[in-house]
């Protein structure tokens, strides 16, 4: 198999894995709310309710409303919010950057923990060092976002109030968000980053490197770590697809206006306009960095780039 057609064939599939989601989402929505009862309102009669189902074509088939919505949204129409009557994008671009901020954030406490912690687990495999960093990925896996939130929350902003509850008006509001959020990722990089050195110290040039006189942190880092880097960066690029498709948790509990809340708050008031844009927007972002992820392995197996 040439590169080329990899890239064709995961290309392919990542397009359909986005349609398939996005129908699914679309069609979840249609049967279990009525679009013309939520802009009619509650009170409205039925005769009104009619008239809107008509109006806005709620009254066609389903697949003909999907190709219909999905023809504006490559145009770049997202619609009209239901409940906060304004365009669709012009919601996701007011929270956005509140999301981005606090995923790239979560991935640099990520890449702070998780690379220590793997780096000393391979240099001392079976010690207390490499227990230590195998227990506190078990817990950061076991632990659920919410609870670590909360906790977080008792602790450094209600018990010694360092940071503040909620919001996200400063840095200081995405520190423990941050936290929550980036653990979830540390024992799968943690992991990789252990076994990819151990695999790489274990290699006929590090011992040669090490007759050469490279040892401790010039052996790590210019040597071990820069081969072992590669396979971790792939990971990274799908935890941050993770962390930007999902942040409605972590927002929730803290509080901050990004767009897991907005997505959060539409589904509540009925609002498929908006919630649909945002589904295809975080299956798109995880979908686009998970492809990233497969061609940097592509390109790191020689039976695939050497076609």
């Amino acid at each position: 198999m040439t590169m080329m057609n990899y890239v064709m064939r995961r290309a392919l599939l990542a397009l359909l894995v986005a349609l398939t989601v996005s129908f699914g989402t679309f069609a979840l929505f249609y049967f279990a709310t009525d679009p013309a009862q939520t802009i009619a309102g509650e009170d409205a009669p039925q005769e009104m309710v009619e008239a809107i189902r008509v109006q806005y074509g709620f009254d066609r088939p389903i697949t003909v409303q999907y190709v219909d919505w999905l023809g504006g949204v490559l145009q770049g129409d997202f619609g009209q919010s239901y409940f906060w009557k304004q365009p669709v994008v012009e919601l996701i671009r007011e929270h956005a950057k509140v999301t981005l901020l606090l995923a790239f954030s979560a991935l640099a406490v990520t890449i702070l923990i998780a690379l220590p912690l793997g780096i000393g687990a391979a240099l001392r495999p079976n010690s207390w060092v490499d227990r230590f960093a195998l227990s506190t990925a078990v817990s950061a896996q076991a632990i659920p976002n919410f609870w670590l939130g909360l906790m977080l929350i008792i602790l450094f902003a209600v018990t010694f109030p360092i940071f503040p509850v909620s919001g996200d008006s400063s840095w200081r509001h995405y520190v423990l968000p941050a936290l929550v959020l980036g653990a979830s990722s540390v024992p799968a990089v943690m992991r990789l980053t252990r076994t990819g050195l151990l695999d790489v110290m274990g290699s006929d040039y590090i011992r040669t490197a090490r007759a050469k006189g490279f040892t401790g942190y010039r052996l790590i880092v210019r040597q071990a770590l820069r081969n072992a880097l590669l396979p971790i960066v792939s990971v990274l690029a799908v935890q941050l697809g993770n962390k930007l498709g999902g942040s409605i948790v972590t927002e929730s509990v803290f509080s901050m206006n990004g767009l897991g809340r907005l997505a959060v708050e539409s589904i509540f008031n009925s609002d498929i306009p908006t919630v649909q844009s945002l589904i295809l927007l975080f299956v798109l972002t995880f979908v686009l960095l998970t492809l990233a992820a497969d061609l940097i392995n592509a390109w790191l197996d020689p039976r695939i780039r050497m076609g």
